[in-house]
């Protein structure tokens, strides 16, 4: 049997990880800018992250949400201290598309309405109801209908308040930072109007911060720039640093129902205890410090190579325009130095998602291989 192919890949065989290195089947070494889609938060084989694994599953591996789990409770404890959310309750999931599943029932739930507003450049899973909301029309199917979804440019603010006047809104669903759209981050202050808008008809806020979260951009979670609180956010990614887990943070007023909401591997006792060990070396080594204080060193860093037209993001979420297409200086030159980078639905720009533990070091060493890239892409345009 054959995989199904749907990916393009590198020709690297990674077999082992280390904080922000790979290193592959013939004994090579990468620069992991990437972090498998913004997956690795704390690092590659962190042996916190590892012992805490380990030591559940020598214990027991599973069991189903029908029975008493305290690490799901150590986990909503600790989550909640981590992010300042700690009066919200959490619904543990596998991923990131679930996450966003059942925010958005549980909105319809709530308030009975069906339709939503999204924006232009979302991405928000590929099951259906996330599908309907994210912005790429070449990945829905016949049967994933968008009837109750309306989309809208980001930042607009007339057009939302149109839509609201148009239509009986349930809920808004906007990403704290768009990542795959090339990393852009939503004005501070239509924020706030959303969710001034979202009171004011009985609409519930959604945050999709399954990319941006968990330290990222600086914060825990990204819209805390704009100090608004939403009303659900959803989270995955970073999360589990590898192992599947997501996340629905549900403000105390939205009540649940028994049997509206529920999952069979969601918030198992080894994904409970991957999440775990990510907010305890978080803590310990003080990650999301790091992401700030490094993202705004590569920035400034950045800000001095001229091929580079505009850098978008915050933190350790960085967009990079070249004002042309990305896919050489990405998939050969960059790759051919060992570095690994991101690339987006805008061919030009490039994404950095390292891990949270990246070093001004390993952002020196980034830099340099960066200059020498756009110096040889210049040589093979000219």
């Amino acid at each position: 049997m054959n995989l199904f192919e749907v990916y393009p890949l590198f020709e690297i065989t990674p077999e082992r990880g280390l904080g922000c290195r790979l290193f592959d089947n013939q004994g090579h070494q990468y620069l992991d800018l990437y972090g498998g889609h913004a997956v690795v938060s704390v690092g590659h084989s962190h042996p916190h992250y590892i012992k805490r694994i380990t030591d559940q599953l020598n214990l027991l591996g599973f069991y189903s949400n029908a029975v008493i789990n305290p690490r799901q409770l150590e986990l909503a404890d600790k989550l909640g201290i981590a992010s300042g959310y700690d009066n919200y309750e959490l619904f543990l999931v596998n991923s990131g598309a679930e996450a966003n599943e059942n925010a958005l029932k549980l909105a319809s739930f709530t308030n009975k309405k069906s339709q939503v507003v999204a924006f232009q450049g979302g991405f928000h899973g590929r099951t259906a109801g996330a599908l309907a909301v994210t912005d790429n029309e070449k990945l829905r199917a016949p049967i994933n209908s968008s009837e109750h979804v309306t989309i809208l440019p980001l930042n607009d603010l007339d057009r939302v308040e149109t839509a609201f006047k148009e239509n009986e809104i349930s809920a808004v669903i906007i990403e704290g930072v768009q990542g795959i759209a090339g990393i852009n981050v939503p004005d501070p202050n239509f924020l706030q109007h959303l969710r001034r808008l979202c009171d004011k008809h009985g609409a519930l806020l959604i945050l999709d911060e399954i990319q941006s979260g968990y330290g990222r951009t600086g914060k825990f979670f990204a819209h805390q720039y704009a100090n608004i609180k939403p009303d659900i956010i959803t989270m995955a990614k970073g999360m589990g640093n590898g192992f599947p887990i997501g996340g629905v943070l549900i403000k105390p007023e939205l009540q649940a129902i028994y049997g509206q909401l529920g999952t069979t591997f969601g918030g198992n006792h080894l994904a409970c205890c991957a999440a775990l060990a990510v907010l305890e070396i978080m803590e310990s080594e003080n990650l999301v410090a790091q992401a700030n204080k490094v993202g705004n060193y590569l920035h400034d860093k950045l800000s001095e190579i001229s091929a580079i037209k505009e850098i978008r993001g915050q933190g350790l979420m960085i967009g990079l325009d070249l004002g042309t297409s990305v896919k050489r200086l990405r998939n050969h030159l960059l790759f051919e130095e060992r570095i690994f980078v991101g690339s987006s639905s805008d061919p030009h720009i490039l994404r950095l998602l390292p891990p949270l533990c990246l070093t001004t070091l390993e952002a020196d060493q980034f830099i340099e291989s960066l200059n020498r890239s756009l110096e040889n892409e210049q040589l093979f345009i000219d």
